[in-house]
């Protein structure tokens, strides 16, 4: 064994061999803290202070929460908590400000004399916010006065000074203001539509906290939004399905859990639960631990699907409804059109990561399976009609589930039924697959036609579609796997759909969509988004759904040309003119109009959109899970009237745009 070590170090040396400090570790690998160095991983390092403050409204001692966002990327977090101590730690010798904020691993969260229930459980959160802030600005109100420290990349640049007394009245807590490091992180702003989703949320699961958050860079008045709910996780079902036609009133149950531990102190856990069913395939599911989004969920949310399940079976028996002979629902069947929230107060969470997407906790799901098979069970027993509904409702989702394994077992049959199929054009592959191959899912005969031509066999498969594929958010899976487009979408990418999908199989690393850039091709790239958002939504989460952006315009100059390509918020007319003057006599310009990828021959086609050296490419992401679920209800969902309303609503904005 001693042998086998030493060649696997190699030639390393006692020189190879680096410590880092801990917060420069943030620095080299913020990725394992805030989840990366991206977007998403700049927002949560709002989240880490936000939770802070949430922590002193779980404790009692806060109901206040202002986020602003500052010119040159500043934001504050303020809240009126009881402030963090500044007095001198006596381990350390250090401030217990400066402690909190410099020092990994340090917090009042490990053990239950300050708070009870918290998010923050590692002492990592605002310290690592610190280390990846080119500057961070802490003021606190407490004992009278008001004390302010500077910190400059995790490191102290001033003592913790006294500014000033407190005013009469002056409340305390605490103000983080910061400035992220864009030497560390990309380089992207601060979105007010991911943090006003975000804080809604919140709000939501903190009942009677008020969180406001407010953008300073909207000009010439800033932009502000408040949340403040008072129903709870009750109010947060009923804001879901605000655009679905429900089948019952909104169940609901809060409940404290003793738990007692062998040999160790007995805790409690508390349990807020609310679901509705409404009149859709789609489910919508969200999972909070101590106020934190859980986006893959955990033991608190299966024990809920399970303690559904179990409740539904047992109370259709019971009433006649399900037959001896009958077979049980499956969890499938009684998620269908479910909209479902959990949410716990733990004192001990553990969490999958730091960023904590998942819970661990084995005990919290008896827990939460116990608080809903009771509560549940009650609400079934008394309201009988509502149960008959969602019974009825599950009987659909069986028949649907059983046609649907009848479709599936087809298309599994073997590829000669796709080969069989009436499309106008087949999959053109390539000749390699993984991790450097593509495939372009193209609109039409003549656009496929360029793009075989153009493309780089090696890495880059072209799949032709016909005009537009069925609307899947109003669809079944029986009838989606019997619709061509579908079923070739599903074989040429080879990753299954719904339960049966896996990324393990995927043939291309990219798949990107490339459509016209005219009013059809946007309304076929909307119906490929809801597909892959409904049918394969890991392969958007694991970032391998892209958007191809093809020139509108193509100007000629002599010899020399260049094409001119969409942005957000411009009109094609706005951007014919801004173009044109970059040429002296722009009169002399030969325009031509891309209307539809088959207007380029297959080199042009190649050189604006497919080659990888000077393409453009829109990588789909999902900020918000819930909000997008909404967004694809409203947009292409059954219920007209909100579809309606939003394009009254906002149709002066696209009014003048030349499409």
């Amino acid at each position: 064994m001693v042998d086998k070590d030493v060649r696997a170090i190699g030639q390393q040396t006692e020189e190879h061999i680096k410590y880092l400090d801990p917060m420069d570790h943030v620095r080299k690998r913020p990725g394992m803290y805030v989840g990366g160095t991206d977007s998403r991983a700049l927002h949560h390092l709002i989240y880490e202070v936000v939770d802070n403050a949430i922590d002193e409204a779980l404790a009692g001692r806060c109901d206040r929460v202002t986020v602003t966002l500052h010119e040159n990327n500043y934001v504050s977090v303020e809240d009126n908590g009881g402030g963090i101590p500044v007095g001198v730690n006596r381990e350390t010798g250090l401030s217990t400000l400066q402690l909190v904020l410099t020092k990994i691993g340090a917090g009042g969260k490990f053990d239950s004399g300050a708070y009870k229930v918290s998010g923050g459980l590692h002492g990592v959160g605002v310290s690592a916010v610190n280390a990846l802030s080119t500057e961070m600005i802490a003021q606190v109100r407490r004992d009278g006065y008001l004390y302010q420290q500077v910190y400059h990349a995790g490191t102290p640049a001033t003592a913790v000074e006294t500014v000033r007394p407190l005013e009469p009245g002056e409340a305390t807590g605490t103000v983080i203001t910061f400035q992220p490091d864009y030497t560390v992180l990309e380089p992207n702003p601060f979105s007010f539509e991911t943090l006003e989703q975000r804080f809604r949320e919140m709000a939501f699961v903190t009942r009677r906290v008020t969180i406001t958050l407010r953008d300073e860079r909207a000009q010439p008045v800033p932009a502000e939004t408040t949340f403040y709910f008072e129903g709870g996780l009750k109010s947060f079902v009923r804001y879901l399905n605000r655009n679905r036609d429900e089948i019952h009133p909104v169940f609901a149950t809060e409940r404290d859990i003793e738990i007692a531990p062998e040999g160790k102190t007995p805790y409690v856990i508390g349990i807020e639960i609310a679901f509705q069913y409404c009149d859709s395939t789609n489910v919508t599911e969200l999972a909070f631990a101590n106020t934190i989004n859980t986006p893959d969920g955990g033991t608190h949310l299966t024990g809920l699907r399970a303690a559904i399940t179990g409740v539904v079976n047992r109370w259709s028996r019971k009433v006649g409804l399900l037959k001896e002979k009958d077979s049980n629902f499956s969890g499938s069947d009684t998620l269908e059109g479910l909209t479902a929230i959990v949410s716990i107060k733990h004192p001990h969470p553990s969490f999958e990561s730091q960023t904590k997407v998942k819970l661990i906790n084995p005990e919290v799901q008896g827990a939460v399976s116990q608080v809903t098979t009771e509560a549940f069970n009650d609400f079934l027993e008394l309201n009988p009609r509502e149960g008959r509904r969602i019974v009825e409702k599950c009987m659909l989702s069986m028949r649907a589930r059983e046609a649907a394994r009848k479709a599936r077992d087809l298309v599994r049959s073997g590829p000669s039924l796709l080969e069989s199929s009436t499309l106008p054009g087949k999959l053109a592959d390539c000749s390699q697959h993984g991790a450097n191959a593509e495939v372009f899912i193209v609109e039409g005969d003549s656009a496929g036609g360029s793009a075989k031509q153009g493309r780089d066999r090696h890495f880059q498969a072209i799949l032709p579609l016909r005009g537009k594929i069925l609307n899947t958010e109003r669809a079944r899976l029986d009838k989606m796997l019997d619709n061509n487009e579908i079923k070739a979408l599903i074989s040429a990418l080879g990753t299954g759909i719904s339960d049966d999908f896996s990324l393990e199989p995927l043939r291309y690393h990219r798949v990107i969509i490339m459509t016209d850039a005219d009013v059809d091709g946007s309304h076929i790239r909307t119906l490929l988004l809801t597909f892959f958002f409904r049918q394969m939504l890991p392969l958007i989460q694991e970032g391998h759904l892209y958007i191809a952006q093809p020139p509108i315009f193509r100007l000629q100059n002599g010899k020399e040309h260049e094409y001119v390509y969409p942005e957000a918020g411009m009109s094609d007319n706005e951007l014919l003119t801004r173009a044109q003057t970059r040429y002296n006599d722009p009169a002399k310009l030969k325009v031509s109009r891309y209307k539809g990828l088959g207007e380029m021959n297959p080199d042009q086609l190649w050189e604006t959109t497919m080659d990888p050296q000077q393409r453009t490419l829109l990588q789909v992401t999902i900020e918000d899970a819930a909000e997008a679920d909404r967004v694809f209800d409203m947009l292409m969902g059954s219920a007209v009237p909100p579809r309606r309303r939003f394009i009254q609503t906002h149709a002066k904005s696209v009014r003048n745009l030349d499409i």
